[in-house]
């Protein structure tokens, strides 16, 4: 395989590898033709009632989301080694590695049992969830697997630059996958270990290292403190400053990232502990400290493209808090998540070289959405259209009167 890697088979080969049925688009110049860069979508939970409802949405019954301009679409199935209904972290590691993994494994040789990280104990004597690993040793026994490798890790043996940008934690299931490999997601102190060039607990098959990563979770990346980061490292390390020793430039907001340079490897994390806000309260609450996903996806284009040294690049980019609304049963931030995607999409598509750039788009899985019985076409939402997503209500005045009707009723 040369250095532009076939890559439409493969990833072909790897999607149809990984539940409920989600969707998968992709675009490039031909189906035959060496491919030189990839772009990989994954919106988290994204499956196929999120989508039409968040086409409806977007752009209204008769308009087209950007992967609906796709030249290729399919279907797939998503069940995980052990389970009907996959997480994440097996889903994500499948489309990385073509090999199926237990539910909470992350990119691991089929087989590998996982097993739950225990508790830490912080200085003040209480406990930090999930801070140690108990992963066995790889290796050790078919339960305890090995690596198995990723897209990810064979772009970067072929010289390619490579990049995550998530809006979740850059140590969550699906950006982990991409990068890292371990017997248990919650891991994610270890996790963000094997992203570190040349310190203990390093992946040796990112050679030089990432080079770009974008997300949230700063805390897994920088030593506790009781007051500033009290869910931070245990092991006093402080992986961010590793990082920065290791040549690249760090940034915590929207402004920072704007003004790093492309040739030089990016570590960008814009929350101090958990995910990025929803896209919605981004906007609303004008929290412009936090760059969208499409400013994301076109930062880490341009630094890949200048990175890459002529050899073409991979980026994985993660919708991830679709998945987190609608866990949360919140229509509205599930389908203005969706529809951030959708803009990283269409940026990305107004952006690369398509006679050299194979976009890939597609779900780890389905979720909880449903349209109930015959529903009416409603166009898309606007100020004055609530559209799909039906009466709205201010459920603080709800309240207010709520309590003035029981106290009527009291008197």
């Amino acid at each position: 395989m040369n250095s532009t890697l076939k890559t439409f088979p493969y990833l072909l080969t790897l999607l149809t590898s990984a539940i409920t049925s989600c969707g998968v688009y992709a675009e490039n110049h031909s189906d035959f033709s060496p491919t030189k860069n990839i772009i990989f979508f994954l919106g988290d939970g994204m499956g196929p009632t999120t989508v039409t409802a968040s086409r409806i949405y977007a752009v209204g019954e008769n308009g087209k989301l950007a992967m609906d301009t796709m030249k290729h679409a399919a279907r797939i199935k998503t069940y995980s080694e052990d389970g009907q209904t996959t997480d994440s972290a097996p889903s994500m590691g499948a489309y990385m590695t073509g090999q199926k993994n237990k539910n909470e494994v992350i990119a691991m040789s089929t087989g590998t049992v996982a097993v739950e990280p225990d508790d830490g104990t912080l200085p003040n004597g209480k406990s930090l969830a999930k801070a140690v690993n108990r992963c066995p040793e790889q290796g050790s026994s078919v339960a305890a697997g090995i690596p198995a490798l990723s897209i990810l890790e064979l772009a970067k043996s072929k010289g390619k630059a490579v990049g995550v940008v998530t809006t979740t934690e850059l140590t969550h299931a699906t950006p982990a996958a991409t990068y890292a490999h371990i017997c248990h997601r919650d891991a994610q102190y270890d996790i963000a270990l094997q992203a570190v060039p040349k310190g203990k607990g390093y992946n040796p098959k990112l050679l030089d290292g990432i080079n770009v990563l974008m997300g949230g979770g700063l805390n897994h990346w920088t030593v506790y403190d009781d007051v500033s980061n009290p869910k931070g490292r245990l092991d006093g390390r402080d992986l961010r400053a590793e990082l920065k020793q290791q040549g690249y430039q760090t940034a915590s907001t929207q402004n920072e990232l704007a003004q790093t340079v492309n040739n030089q490897k990016i570590f960008a994390v814009f929350s101090a502990q958990s995910h990025l806000n929803y896209d919605l309260d981004r906007v609303n609450k004008k929290i412009d400290s936090q760059p969208s996903l499409a400013m994301m996806t076109s930062k880490a284009i341009d630094a890949l493209e200048a990175q890459n040294q002529g050899q073409g690049y991979f980026l994985m980019v993660e919708g991830g808090r679709i998945d987190h609304a609608l866990h949360g049963n919140n229509a509205k931030r599930a389908l203005q998540e969706a529809k951030a995607f959708n803009d990283a999409i269409q940026t990305a598509l107004h952006q690369v070289d398509i006679s050299n750039t194979l976009i890939v788009v597609t779900a780890d899985h389905d979720h909880v959405m449903t349209f109930n019985g015959y529903a009416a076409r409603t166009g898309r939402s606007t100020a004055d259209n609530p559209g799909i997503l039906g009466l709205s209500y201010d459920y603080n005045v709800a309240k207010e009167q709520i309590t003035l009707n029981i106290k009527k009723m009291e008197e």
